[in-house]
């Protein structure tokens, strides 16, 4: 443009050109003669090859990258200073380090030109196995395949991570009218006059069914068992009426986990109430997420209020009530708000004096509670 407009304006339109755009004349010189050549305009500023080369093909390049240290975000200016930067040295001698300064989006690209990429840290470690964990699951499998086939109840129990109640953040996005997002708390300090709720839950393996108590104080054994004792009058003695056994399978660790005792002892007072024998299957240790519960139920109820505040009580409890899924899913939730002490200490004389039977394996994982009262079904 520069070399045409001085071709039209004719005797001193080198100079005004020059001028006017605050080019060099020889730069306008240069173009007038480009115009007259013939050359069409281009989105190149500088022919091929000309200007100052990139820093990973130049003498000033980088040779390695050092893997001794971890790289963080190339946002950040840090990340610089764990590259090892060297200079392309002749045969014979060895490169040594010369501190360039380069920005962040260089860092960057040198990054992915060497095959890094940005990836969060992934959870696929699961430390030392217990030896005899493949043999649990077959052991639980087996047993809990005999009750489903005997028409005898399994459930699947866990608590659910607990929850600030609220007007807090919720993780997740539902649709509401553009630029009016839900307004929440800044900060996620506890309220001390609703303070967290305890989801403890209840699933029917074989009826895809489940049962949720939305606690209000701790995670105790004795709010678990209440828990499976409200399941068991709502839901459980009205779909198994002729059932005389009941199979739990449970994490190995947490309110309902194989070493706490007043777990044990609240599920005796529970065979007696019932008159059901109760058996027990914990998951070898370290293997929470393969609780049925987990992703049967759950994930389910965490996909349902994902984006909500979780304002009240009420609202948790209506919120996974009304859970479902298209292969059938149900689940009834109710508010606890009973007192359950924590701390509560069982002595190793009623610990013995439990009807409780080991099973040949693994009998710190695997036993069964036996009523000692005549009572049937009571509850």
């Amino acid at each position: 443009m520069a070399g045409a407009c001085s071709q039209m304006l004719g005797r001193g339109g080198k100079s005004a050109v020059a001028s006017a755009s605050h080019m060099s004349r020889n730069t306008v010189i240069k173009a007038e003669r480009e115009v007259e050549g013939g050359i069409e305009p281009s989105e190149h500023l500088r022919a091929a090859g000309a200007g100052i080369g990139r820093l990973s093909t130049s003498s000033r390049g980088f040779c390695r990258l050092s893997t001794s240290s971890s790289i963080r975000h190339p946002r950040q200016p840090d990340v610089a200073a764990r590259l090892d930067v060297q200079v392309n040295s002749p045969p014979g001698r060895c490169p040594g380090p010369k501190g360039f300064r380069v920005s962040d989006d260089t860092v960057g690209r040198i990054l992915k030109s060497l095959g890094y990429s940005l990836q969060a840290p992934a959870k696929e470690k699961e430390g030392t196995a217990h030896p005899d964990r493949d043999a649990q699951f077959s052991y639980l499998n087996e047993t809990a395949t005999s009750f489903v086939n005997d028409n005898q109840p399994v459930i699947s129990v866990d608590t659910k991570k607990k929850v600030l109640v609220g007007e807090f953040k919720n993780l997740g996005v539902e649709w509401q009218p553009s630029g009016e997002p839900t307004r929440v708390k800044t900060h996620d300090f506890v309220d001390p006059k609703l303070g967290r709720a305890v989801p403890y839950g209840v699933y029917d393996l074989a009826n895809d069914e489940g049962w949720v108590s939305v606690g209000e104080r701790a995670d105790t054994a004795e709010f678990a068992v209440e828990t499976i004792r409200r399941w068991w009058c709502s839901m459980g003695k009205p779909r198994f009426p002729r059932a005389t056994r009941l199979l739990i399978t449970a994490d190995a660790g947490g309110s309902n986990g194989y070493r706490v005792r007043a777990w044990k002892k609240e599920l005796a007072a529970l065979a007696d109430e019932t008159g059901l024998e109760i058996t027990v299957c914990h998951y070898p240790p370290g293997t929470s997420k393969w609780n049925k519960i987990e992703h049967r139920m759950f994930s389910f109820i965490s996909m349902n209020w994902r984006g909500r505040p979780l304002e009240s009580y009420r609202t948790i409890v209506e919120l996974i009530g009304a859970t479902t899924t298209t292969k059938g899913l149900r689940i009834r939730a109710e508010r606890d708000d009973g007192y359950y002490e924590t701390g509560v200490k069982v002595s190793d004389k009623e610990l013995a004096a439990l009807p409780l039977t080991r099973h040949k394996f693994h009998g710190d994982w695997n036993y069964t509670l036996t009523p000692t009262t005549a009572q049937s079904n009571v509850r």
